[in-house]
């Protein structure tokens, strides 16, 4: 097939050489109905590309033209038997595949450390959870691979599961070994389901772990705006068929399941961008790839000569990593994650998340030499000279303590905060979600079964779900988080830690 043709953005110009007299959704009739405001900041020529399924555009939930012929060209360059837009981000790709997998009592295997997408998923699809939690990485505060024994282990305890889903890479650049892990699931006739929402760009490069389709997965959802340069929400749902089941019933079932959880209002600007991905992945791909690894390979070398900052790579309890991550800690130094972010932002340093003891950084084909040789001036002298008076926290929630500016530094003891042990639930997430509940304080709750997932964000990672049992572990845990500055999500009120539980 013809990589170098973009169907999409094709069509969109041809309409505009028609420039028909419109009177079609959305109301804003290109530039001319916008405020000039946003028209000056973001150009003109943007809105007469924000169109909806007319003559010649072809109809998302339903393709059969340019959206189709774009969506063939991509599951061509990935290796999938079809391929799916999606304009809601891989969050309705991870939806899409537990509702195409799973059916309302059925079981599926999840690792603990999924995207909280993967919850609504359950939800929706009214499946029953069976968790595993990944390997321990000792020394660091970050979750490890999933381990194939594992992953046996709960299809022999479980021998009806009908699905396994994961996260690979994680949001800390983390792999599992998804060959072996595909081999199991499918001797158990079960669907290896991949968010791959941060791994689109593994497919380029010899040096980047194999990607999930390559790997054997049935289903994966990729976020193309990750690692890629689609739009926000830009993403792509694949399958490869593995023979678990025939592939025209699973296709079907996804097409179906997608018109529950993506708007019927695609937006062109997400698809026009996705086909415009492709296209230049296709072309430009493996030299994209060798221009970030180069990148990477120069922020990390410039990281491990400076004192008191440290890089997580492989170690024990890791089976890969992504080449492109960069997770560094400064506990050294005594520096927690979140105060180190906040001190490389105010150096002109912008980075993806922080935890307790990590900042994660993601490098891509599209940052600059000038921008490396920034972050490691900066990242300097944020460890050389440590702002601030370490002043003891009052909270009553921990006994962290934190500089003048309020930021958290360092606790007395690790700053590893590992996850909670996963509770023992006393109902499935969907019958939760449906239950009668109340509100209470979170730290009033213990014993109680909670009808919120609690979620600390980013990196997106359930530490409670719908269903379980609050422990007092989870309690302190999210107590913590909190006072440390992460967002939790998923409670009826976070800002005061206020939880909805079962009646």
């Amino acid at each position: 097939m013809d990589q170098s043709a973009m169907p999409v953005l094709e069509a969109l110009y041809e309409y505009q050489k028609k420039d028909p007299a419109y009177f079609q959704i959305p109301g804003h009739r290109y530039e001319r109905g916008v405020n000039p405001a946003l028209s000056e900041a973001w150009g003109k020529d943007v809105f007469r590309f924000d169109l909806t399924e007319s003559e010649g555009l072809d109809d998302l939930h339903d393709p059969r033209g340019v959206i189709l012929q774009a969506q063939v060209l991509a599951a061509e360059l990935y290796g999938a038997d079809r391929t799916w837009f999606l304009v809601n981000g891989t969050t309705c790709g991870n939806e899409a595949m537990i509702l195409a997998a799973v059916k309302p009592g059925e079981k599926i295997i999840a690792a603990r450390n999924v995207h909280k997408s993967v919850l609504s998923g359950m939800i929706l699809a009214g499946a029953v959870p069976v968790w595993i939690s990944p390997q321990e990485v000792k020394g660091s505060g970050i979750s490890g691979s999933i381990s194939p024994d594992a992953v046996e282990e709960a299809f022999c305890r479980e021998p009806g599961a009908k699905a396994l889903i994961l996260t690979d890479p994680t949001y800390y650049g983390v792999c599992s070994d998804l060959n072996t892990i595909a081999g199991i699931c499918h001797g158990h006739n079960a669907y290896l389901l991949v968010d791959e929402a941060h791994g689109s760009h593994f497919y380029f490069s010899d040096r980047c772990p194999k990607g999930a389709l390559e790997l054997g997965a049935d289903l994966c959802a990729q976020s193309i705006h990750k690692t890629q340069a689609g739009l926000t929400q830009a993403s792509m749902l694949h399958f490869r068929n593995n023979g678990t089941d025939p592939p025209d019933d699973i296709i079907r079932r996804i097409g179906e399941a997608l018109k529950l959880v993506m708007s019927s209002s695609p937006s062109y600007l997400l698809m026009a961008s996705l086909d415009c991905a492709r296209q230049d992945m296709a072309l430009h791909g493996r030299e994209h790839l060798s221009r970030a690894l180069y990148l990477a390979d120069l922020l990390k070398s410039g990281l491990k000569k400076i004192s008191g900052i440290t890089l997580t790579e492989n170690a024990e309890g890791i089976f890969g990593t992504d080449p492109l991550r960069v997770v560094i800690s400064a506990a050294e130094a005594g520096i927690s994650g979140y105060e180190l972010r906040s001190r490389l932002f105010r150096e002109g340093i912008a980075t993806e998340l922080a935890d307790p003891e990590n900042v994660v950084s993601v490098v891509t084909w599209g940052n600059t030499e000038e921008e490396i040789s920034r972050f490691l001036a900066g990242a300097e002298k944020c460890v050389a000279a440590p702002e601030g008076k370490l002043v003891e926290c009052t909270s009553r929630h921990t006994d962290i303590r934190k500089t003048c500016s309020g930021i958290p530094a360092v606790p007395a003891a690790s700053m590893c905060c590992r996850i909670p042990a996963v509770p023992a639930a006393a109902m499935t997430p969907r019958d939760a979600f449906y239950a009668e509940t109340e509100i209470r304080p979170l730290d009033a709750a213990a014993g109680c079964v909670s009808a919120d997932m609690a979620v600390p964000y980013p990196p997106g990672i359930p530490v409670l779900c719908p269903g379980e049992i609050i422990t007092e572990e989870i309690i302190s845990f999210l107590l913590k988080r909190h006072d440390d500055g992460a967002a939790i999500h998923g409670l009826a009120d976070p800002d005061r830690m206020m939880i909805r539980t079962v009646r």
